[in-house]
């Protein structure tokens, strides 16, 4: 019989959710432009700080946080591939190989949307904080690029939002759940997982330092 099994450690849960919140918050934002671009700005720094966390985190966080768990070669991929449709097919603890390069290409996306925002402009009312820093072809190419690049992340939300759904009613497998409780219905023992919140929210404030610094560089 499936238990509960624990799964996602509490850093990697709060990181999902508050990235959900900061990216709504900077479509949101961006597209209402005006003042509300000075959110924009402080969302699209506290993404920066996260995705520097996330991908010390693929490191040394919990056993599914990590990279190595979760992003497999083309082949492991491709046989995944092959079981999509067949409900029987065994569930993966953390992210299947498929998830796993979703997550990879939202933290490209995001990291390159974050980064190329510093020194965006958009010539009339805001700029990146290292837009005066830099030749004013790079502030166009960053632009551009951050432009561009907005559209393959509505693209990517889409995609994961619908996974989501696929797997809730065509696997009956509910992803949602395990990263609100970190807990997942497998047929398998609890992971001996230690307790790593500590150095999380170490890591979290040092990135959080190096953006500020950044910044106001």
């Amino acid at each position: 019989m499936a238990r509960g099994v624990r799964v996602w450690d509490l850093p990697t849960r709060l990181f999902h959710w508050a990235l959900v919140a900061l990216v709504v918050t900077s479509f949101v934002t961006g597209k209402i432009g005006g003042n509300a671009m000075t959110w924009h700005l402080y969302s699209g720094y506290s993404i920066l700080a996260l995705i520097a966390f996330r991908i010390v985190w693929g490191f040394v966080g919990g056993r599914e946080s990590r990279f190595a768990s979760f992003v497999k070669g083309p082949g492991a991929v491709l046989r995944y591939a092959r079981t999509l449709l067949d409900r029987a097919a065994p569930r993966h603890a953390g992210h299947n190989p498929l998830g796993g390069w979703s997550v990879m290409l939202m933290i490209a996306a995001l990291a390159t949307q974050a980064v190329t925002g510093l020194f965006a402009s958009d010539d009339i009312f805001v700029e990146g904080p290292l837009a005066a820093k830099v030749s004013g072809a790079t502030v166009t190419l960053a632009t551009r690029i951050h432009n561009w690049n907005e559209w393959v992340l509505v693209a990517l939300v889409a995609t994961h939002v619908a996974a989501i759904a696929f797997y809730a009613l065509a696997k009956r497998e509910n992803l949602v759940h395990p990263m609100v409780t970190g807990r997942k219905a497998l047929h398998a023992p609890d992971q001996d997982t230690p307790n790593r919140t500590g150095l999380a929210a170490v890591l979290l404030a040092i990135a959080a330092a190096c953006v500020y610094w950044v910044v106001k560089a």
